[in-house]
């Protein structure tokens, strides 16, 4: 979902220069041209110890500011404090090297308002397990203000009409939602309702069991939905029961629809004797879909395939 980034918020992003970051750490002489932090780690502890946690140095320059930052922390009086707040939180040890290195910024944040946040969560009934899995998940979760997170809980809370319980498990399932930009999820539900016709109660079903629709591309929806409903024929209603159809590759639907109806099987009306439900015809991997659904051989799907 290329539309879809996380976007480390400005106050991580403290701006520092190459000359300043340079002076911090004035002996041994850095090399001073280098462009890559990777030659900076002979001469700081921890550069050193980062890469030995398994911090990927490389993504790390690619990241905006994210090289100088790392430059001008002492790693026993920055660093290893943000680490045990990371390990306390839930981040497994094998986990520290991945997750720094795509949010290496908590690393130069206030540990004090790193902890202020983590309460927050807590207060709003979020539980331990819980907490870590989202901060995996959304590495950037905790670079964000109580007020932010607090805004953004509230957002899907009422946009969506959803209990208390139900946001929760939303962004527990889909931790990015508290993240990224909010102006694609707005559009995503204007089209849900507008463009696509769901009813205010059938987006909050579709939502709840497939969050990933708030972040999917509006052309996919749209796409997918046009096939289901106006070529395939299946109601709103049906579609609101299995939302997980969205995330399937159109194309897969579509080879999948026409070998049924090449074979006289693509029944989708459940009060039928022969009903498939989209659950079978998408999420089956080929083999059991082939024999169980089309009562067909593999050798037959891949046949038909070559006359399309």
């Amino acid at each position: 979902f290329s539309d879809w980034d996380d976007i480390p918020p400005s106050s991580a992003l403290e701006v520092i220069s190459e000359e300043e970051a340079v002076q911090i750490i004035a002996e041994p002489l850095l090399p001073l041209q280098s462009s890559t932090l990777r030659d900076y780690v002979d001469h700081s502890e921890t550069l050193t110890k980062l890469v030995h946690l398994g911090v990927d140095l490389s993504q790390v320059e690619k990241r905006q500011k994210a090289g100088q930052l790392l430059l001008t922390l002492d790693f026993e009086k920055d660093v290893k404090k943000i680490l045990l707040f990371l390990k306390d939180v839930g981040v497994e040890d094998n986990q520290l090297g991945p997750f720094l290195t795509k949010n290496p910024y908590i690393l130069g944040e206030d540990l004090e308002a790193l902890e202020t946040r983590v309460a927050y969560l807590k207060s709003k009934k979020f539980g331990k397990s819980e907490i870590a899995q989202m901060v995996s998940r959304a590495p950037y979760l905790l670079l964000f203000s109580v007020e932010r997170l607090d805004n953004r809980l509230g957002f899907f809370k009422n946009e969506l009409g959803l209990s208390v319980k139900k946001t929760k498990d939303l962004v527990i399932r889909l931790p990015r939602l508290l993240t990224g930009k909010i102006e694609p999820v707005k559009e995503n539900l204007q089209v849900c309702q507008i463009e696509l016709g769901f009813q205010h109660n059938e987006i909050q079903q579709i939502v709840c069991k497939t969050p990933k629709i708030l972040t999917a591309s509006k052309k996919r929806l749209k796409q997918t939905f046009d096939y289901l409903h106006n070529i395939m024929g299946i109601p709103h209603h049906m579609l609101t029961r299995f939302p997980q159809v969205f995330n399937s590759k159109l194309l897969r639907i579509r080879e999948r629809h026409m070998f049924l109806a090449f074979l006289g099987r693509a029944q989708y009306d459940p009060a039928q004797p022969s009903y498939i439900s989209l659950d079978q015809l998408v999420s089956l991997p080929d083999e059991v879909f082939c024999t169980e659904i089309a009562k067909a051989s593999m050798q037959d799907f891949e046949n038909f395939l070559k006359t399309l």
